[in-house]
């Protein structure tokens, strides 16, 4: 599959996704981001934005078996990789798949759950496999996590460390539709009998798995190599700024990158490529100084800083 047509796709995906999901488009291609580098999204936002609509939309457009998982402070780590049973029929245990065995996996406020519930979905996440009672079993290929939390009541809650925050490829936020797209939200419900929209598919797995190569094409020069380079390591030299981006953030930097040009249909990455995914990309990344936090400074104006301090090439 050649970059035009793996951007035809996409472009598809987001056009059935807009049926369903009222915001921004560049909110929908943010998410989309984690599907072409094979990472995966952290949500954060209020109550009732419509986060798990947009997981589960996007699931169904891409033709991908879809799982919600929705986090309380009693959910054990069996509750989500699964667990062995034992069946009276002809003695003998066997495994009981948990819900983390789909394509798209939404773990609903992740936050409510304690963190050694957490750390067996984020070493899913990362492993893409799940370990119980010994045995290793390989996840659904493709597989990718949705993970949502609330920044509001955040009694009984488990705020994620910053290490496993780090394993979110971005971050995002849908935020309030504006007015039009409230009301046009309206218009919708009183056109339908369901109380929620639904979208068609218009991919199917071996698509999507083939459309996930086709960053692996991208072009990314080596004045980009650099600027990406210079950008990460920018936030570790930043007064207001206790630990930087890792470089684990800097090879996420770089694979999204050439996601976001598949995305706009271009064959190379170009600075305007970083420059757009560097906020959902690096600031969750940033830990902040006592200092910075007690000014209220924000982990996106770092890296608007960052961004208008280092020097922007020139592509031919």
């Amino acid at each position: 599959m050649d970059i035009e047509e793996a951007t035809a796709h996409c472009d598809s995906v987001l056009t059935e996704v807009e049926q369903a999901v009222i915001a921004d488009r560049s909110f929908l291609e943010t998410v989309l981001l984690g599907v072409l580098a094979r990472g995966h999204v952290l949500l954060e936002d209020v109550p009732g934005t419509g986060k798990t609509l947009t997981a589960r939309s996007i699931a169904t457009a891409l033709g991908l078996s879809f799982s919600r998982i929705q986090f309380t402070p009693d959910l054990l780590p069996s509750d989500v990789t699964g667990t062995h049973i034992f069946n009276e029929r002809d003695r003998s245990f066997e495994f009981n798949e948990g819900p983390i065995f789909a394509n798209v996996v939404l773990a609903d406020e992740i936050n409510r759950a304690p963190p050694k519930t957490q750390s067996a979905l984020l070493e899913a996440m990362e492993e893409r496999q799940v370990t119980a009672d010994g045995e290793t079993r390989e996840l659904p290929d493709p597989f990718f996590v949705i993970a949502t939390q609330n920044p509001v009541e955040q009694e009984g809650t488990f705020a994620l460390p910053e290490a496993q925050i780090d394993r979110f490829a971005v971050k995002a936020s849908m935020g309030y539709p504006s007015y039009d797209g409230e009301a046009e939200l309206l218009y919708r419900r009183a056109s339908r009998e369901e109380r929620s929209p639904s979208v068609e598919s218009v991919l199917s797995p071996d698509h999507v798995r083939t459309v996930q190569r086709v960053p692996e094409t991208v072009r990314v020069d080596d004045d980009l190599i650099t600027y990406i380079l210079d950008i990460s390591r920018a936030t570790r030299d930043d007064p207001r700024v206790a630990v930087g981006v890792s470089p684990r953030g800097t090879q996420r930097l770089f694979e999204t990158a050439r996601a976001r040009a598949v995305i706009a249909g271009r064959e190379y990455v170009t600075p305007d490529n970083v420059k757009t995914i560097a906020h959902p990309v690096l600031a969750h990344r940033l830990v902040l100084t006592a200092d910075a936090r007690v000014n209220d400074v924000q982990k996106t104006t770092v890296i608007d800083s960052v961004l208008d301090e280092i020097q922007v090439p020139t592509v031919e």
